[in-house]
């Protein structure tokens, strides 16, 4: 089992808490439109792994009539990385032993007037100590309002810890929510930030601001479209859409490969992947 310092141990409590909100108002929205569906939780521990130093998470998923699909997982492992990878993650070159904790949200919806999202906020431990993460939209069918919505949220946040952070996190959530080999560009943006390290309140005091600008976003757009009808030519451009998102989480998307290359579980780590899509 591994030990978590006072630093990791309020990462891990804020990631849970953030969750319970974020689930408790997504079952909100599908009590609104007439659904009963509720998330159903499952625990998973890397103790099972003879080659882990230990760690697990919580994988929460919900399958409703808004949300054709969401899931929600936070996780806490640690252990060794192996020699070609540490060199790729930062401060573990000189060290492979890590802590990481961590909030993972991914949620593909029934209406293709409502956009899919995404949302991760983390801290990891090496020989360095650091925060990342970010959010953004991914809409079938965009909503130039919508859009603007989230990002102001996000520049909100930003704003309010250091006005050089939107304009820099805008800018590389662009590049990096990128498919090279379609080029385009996953959605429509959003935030995306990493090795965020040095002073530890204040880094963890913005990484909660993400966590609340995503809270106070997404619900209300969501409640905006679900009711909107759509076509079998809108829902067929949705399903067309995912399989481009499929595409960036499993060819280029750098959480993916951290929970594979470090023991995750699998059914969490591909929970991103959509409950359909289609390649014409």
């Amino acid at each position: 089992m591994i030990q978590l310092d006072t630093q990791q141990q309020a990462a891990r409590q804020w990631f849970e808490s953030l969750r319970d909100r974020i689930c408790a108002e997504f079952e909100a929205i599908e009590r609104e439109a007439g659904s009963d569906a509720a998330f159903g939780y499952t625990a998973w521990n890397r103790e099972d792994d003879p080659e882990a130093r230990g760690g697990g998470g919580v994988r929460g998923v919900m399958k409703g009539k808004v949300f054709e699909k969401v899931g929600v997982n936070v996780s806490t492992v640690g252990g060794d990385l192996n020699g070609d990878f540490a060199k790729t993650i930062h401060g573990a070159a000189e060290n492979p032993a890590f802590v990481a904790t961590g909030i993972s949200l991914v949620a593909h919806m029934a209406n293709p007037h409502v956009p899919a999202v995404h949302m991760n906020t983390r801290f990891l431990t090496t020989t360095k100590r650091w925060f990342g993460g970010g959010a953004d939209l991914n809409p079938p069918l965009p909503y130039a309002e919508d859009t603007d919505a989230f990002h102001a949220a996000f520049k909100g946040a930003c704003d309010a810890h250091d006005p050089d952070y939107h304009p820099r996190f805008q800018k590389w959530a662009d590049e990096y929510f990128f498919i090279p080999h379609r080029g385009v560009h996953r959605g429509v943006g959003g935030i995306f930030y990493d090795h965020l390290e040095g002073d530890f309140d204040a880094n963890f005091a913005f990484t909660r601001a993400v966590g609340e600008a995503f809270l106070a976003a997404f619900p209300p757009i969501v409640r905006k479209r679900m009711t909107r009808p759509f076509s079998d030519a809108e829902e067929q451009q949705m399903l067309e859409w995912r399989g481009r998102y499929a595409e960036f989480n499993l060819v280029h998307d750098r959480g993916t490969l951290f929970g594979l290359k470090t023991g995750g579980n699998i059914d969490a780590i591909l929970m991103s992947l959509p409950p359909r899509a289609i390649w014409p």
